[in-house]
Order: C-alpha cells, then sequence, then structure tokens
C-alpha cells in the first residue's frame, strides 16, 4: 500500500511494535510455569473423589498413551505430557479461529478485530487469575485459544502499511518481537511465581501481572492504533472516484504456501517439544538448564531478526531457515557433547528467525487488500494445525523407536520441505530490495 506517508507509518509500526510486545510478554509468562502449575491442581484434588475429577481423567488417558510404547516412559514426563496436550490444545483452537478473525478484519477494519480479539484475551487472562482449579484454568486456555488474534492481525496491520520494498523488514521486525518476548517473558514469569500472594491460587501474582500487561495493551491499541484496511482509510480521506483494486498476479499459489507452512510446523514443534526430553536423557539437564538453552535460542534469533532477517528478500530467508533446520535434524540425531548441542541450538534460532516471517511475507504479496486478513489468517491456520500435531506424533516415534529414528524421520520430512520449498517457491514480483531506501529504521 503506497498511500501510506512515512510519519503514518512510523507511528503505526511502533503500536504495533510495543503492542506485541506487551501481548506476547504476557504470553510467555506461563510457559515455563506449566509443570508447576499442573502439580499444583493435580495436589490439590487429592481426596476420595481425586479419581473422578476432568485432571484425573485426562491424566489416566495420558498413562494409557505412554502404556502403548514398548520404551517405558518415567513418570516425571506426566505433567510435561499434559503440559504439551494443552498447548496442543491451544493451537488447533487457533486453527479453528484464526480464518474467522482474519476474515472479520477484512469485513469491518483490523482495529475492530483486534479490539475484540484483545477482550477475549483479557477475559483468558482473568480466567487464570481466578483459577483455583483445573477446570476454570483449562476453560482459560481454551478462551484464550478461540480469541488470540494480535500476532495475525499485527501482521495484517503491517503489511496494509508497507509497500513491497518494505514488507519484508516489517515482517522481521513482527518476529524480533517473539524472539525478545520469549527470550525475557519467561524467565519474568518464574520470577513472578516465586511471589506468593494468594493461597488458593500460587500463580496468581504472575497471572496478575499478565493481566494488567494485557489492559495496557489495550487500553493504549483503543486510543493510539488507526484504522489500516485500506478499504476503510481510502472511504474515510476521500469521496472522490476511487479506482478499482489492482489484480494481484499470483506467483505462488496459497495452497502451496499452506502446505509449506504445515509442513514445516509438523515437524519442528514436534523437534521443539522433545528438546526437554532430549537433554534430560542425554545430558540429565534440568528445568533452568533447559531454560539458559532456550534462551540462547530466543537471544541468537532475535539478533538475526534485527539485523540480517529484515534485510533479505523473504524467499530467501525461507531457503536459510528450512536448510537451517534441516542441519539441526541432523545434529540433533547424532549429538554426544554439549556443544554440539548448542551448534544445533544455533541452527534452531536460524529457523525461528526466518521461516514463519518469510511465508507471512510471501503470503502477503500473493493477496490483494481486500483479501489480506483472511489469506494470512488461512496461512496461520495451517500452521497452527501442524503445531497442535506435531508433538505428539513426533515424541510418539521418539518413545517408540528413539531418538536416533525420530531425528532421522525428522529430518527426512524437512528435506521435502526444503525441496519444496527450493523447487516450488518463487519470489514475488517486488520482494527484491532494488535500493537501500528499505534499509531505514522502522522505528
Amino acid at each position: 500500500m503506497a498511500g501510506v506517508d512515512p510519519s503514518t507509518r512510523k507511528r503505526v509500526l511502533k503500536v504495533i511494535f510495543v503492542s506485541l510486545l506487551l501481548d506476547l510478554i504476557s504470553f510467555t509468562f506461563i510457559l515455563p510455569l506449566f509443570p508447576k502449575l499442573l502439580e499444583f491442581y493435580r495436589n490439590s484434588e487429592v481426596g476420595p473423589d481425586s479419581q473422578s475429577t476432568l485432571l484425573a481423567r485426562i491424566l489416566g488417558g495420558l498413562n494409557a498413551y505412554k502404556s502403548a510404547f514398548a520404551k517405558p516412559i518415567d513418570s516425571r514426563y506426566d505433567i510435561v505430557l499434559l503440559g504439551g496436550a494443552l498447548g496442543s490444545l491451544f493451537s488447533l483452537l487457533q486453527a479453528i479461529a484464526s480464518p474467522i478473525i482474519g476474515h472479520l478484519s477484512d469485513k469491518y477494519g483490523r482495529r475492530a478485530a483486534l479490539l475484540a480479539s484483545m477482550a477475549g484475551n483479557i477475559l483468558s487472562v482473568l480466567l487464570w487469575v481466578m483459577a483455583v482449579d483445573f477446570r476454570t484454568f483449562l476453560a482459560s486456555r481454551i478462551v484464550g485459544g478461540l480469541s488470540e488474534g494480535n500476532v495475525q492481525l499485527a501482521t495484517a496491520i503491517a503489511t496494509d502499511i508497507s509497500d513491497e520494498n518494505s514488507r519484508g523488514s516489517t515482517m522481521a521486525l513482527i518476529g524480533a518481537c517473539f524472539s525478545i518476548a520469549f527470550t525475557f517473558g519467561p524467565a519474568l514469569g518464574a520470577y513472578l511465581s516465586s511471589i506468593a500472594t494468594v493461597a488458593a491460587n500460587p500463580f496468581a501474582t504472575a497471572a496478575g501481572v499478565s493481566l494488567s500487561l494485557i489492559v495496557i495493551e489495550t487500553v493504549y491499541l483503543y486510543f493510539s492504533l488507526p484504522e489500516t484496511l485500506p478499504n476503510k482509510t481510502e472511504k474515510q480521506a476521500t469521496k472522490t472516484a476511487a479506482k478499482p483494486p489492482a489484480a494481484v498476479t499470483r506467483t505462488n499459489s496459497h495452497f502451496l504456501l499452506n502446505l509449506v507452512h504445515f509442513s514445516f510446523l509438523l515437524f519442528f514443534s514436534g523437534m521443539e517439544f522433545s528438546l526437554p526430553f532430549m537433554t534430560y536423557d542425554l545430558f540429565q539437564y534440568d528445568s533452568a538448564q533447559n531454560g539458559r538453552l532456550l534462551g540462547y535460542v530466543g537471544l541468537v534469533a532475535s539478533i538475526l531478526q534485527g539485523g540480517v532477517t529484515r534485510r533479505l528478500p523473504p524467499l530467501l530467508t525461507v531457503q536459510i531457515g528450512v536448510s537451517a533446520c534441516l542441519v539441526a535434524f541432523v545434529l540433533l540425531g547424532r549429538i554426544t557433547s554439549v556443544g554440539s548441542l548448542y551448534l544445533a541450538a544455533t541452527c534452531l534460532a536460524t529457523t525461528s528467525a526466518t521461516v514463519v516471517s518469510g511465508l507471512n511475507t510471501l503470503s502477503s504479496f500473493e493477496a490483494s487488500e481486500a483479501e489480506r486478513g483472511g489469506k494470512l489468517g488461512v496461512l496461520r491456520s495451517w500452521g497452527q494445525l501442524g503445531r497442535g500435531l506435531g508433538p505428539v506424533l513426533f515424541t510418539s516415534v521418539y518413545w517408540w523407536a528413539g531418538r536416533e529414528v525420530a531425528y532421522a524421520a525428522g529430518a527426512a520430512g524437512i528435506l521435502g520441505v526444503t525441496l519444496l520449498v527450493f523447487a516450488g517457491l518463487k519470489s514475488p514480483p517486488g520482494s527484491v530490495k532494488k535500493s537501500g531506501k528499505a534499509e531505514k529504521k522502522e522505528l
């Protein structure tokens, strides 16, 4: 969209950067708390009726799943598996909600859709604050999965205000928010969980701060974010005869982009979820050591997104990312030392910094202004479906056949994705920068 003046573009970029950072930091608070949080609910339900509770029935189902494998699975993983199941539930709900949120943003505007999504987020975190039992906590995750739309709408807004030359760097800015939040958010959440304020819910402090961040974000968006949907802004700006929207010449089909996104996250998310099991089996890592490993991944990814990814054409970023992911899978199937583990983690950081933001950018080039929110929502939906299924499928192979077979199978899958990216995807016209103008700072 070329009609956005530089000052408006800079102001909107600042708004989406700040709001997305607040949203993702709040979102990541809960990630390191899952084990202790679920242990708390399990222990609090001990009693004569404990076997009939919702949590007991879910744990019973997970134990039946575990017993299907010949390789014994330590009971210490019960809570990890439950946390993974909740994570998969959240992703599958996002797969349902994302296209709906995207289409609503195309019809009613980005601002209205984002504020409605934030109302759902507030309700979700409020339920977490009040969650003295597992049922309430589960309800908070369901509401959150169905209402979270900040990421995809921030992507749509960034596309609305960017021209072809600056779109890739704008998407990388959104990716940098992820890396920054995942570097600092979990550590802050773990610290806040050590501050007890409510006996009935020892995690109320972390939940309360998370709620405060979401409320602040919502108020900030209400007063600072203008409408960016081109159809809406053009109607508000002028009543003169408007030209019909320019037709989009498709370079890559949305089917192919969605397939790449689904396939990539199917394997990548499974490998991500298996890391704590693998590091414990090989190096007896505890949660603190795993936290440092993930913090390293987030730090490297944020550096790459801020200094490298934003300057590269989107297709090249995807190609680099899937290639790095393939190397990571091969390394993880063979590592014997901590040094090689961190080498694989560097490859994972490269993947995190490139693939999803590159695919979002490519998808935005293939959508007209009137359908962009919906197309990006469908892309995210397929990715979330892969993220929901990947952990279950990958860990099943891991426990059934062992680490080497699991990572070899994952490497074969990512090799297929890599071939699909290199042979099937092409650079849309305008996606390769012709000058240094787009190298200006976004904020």
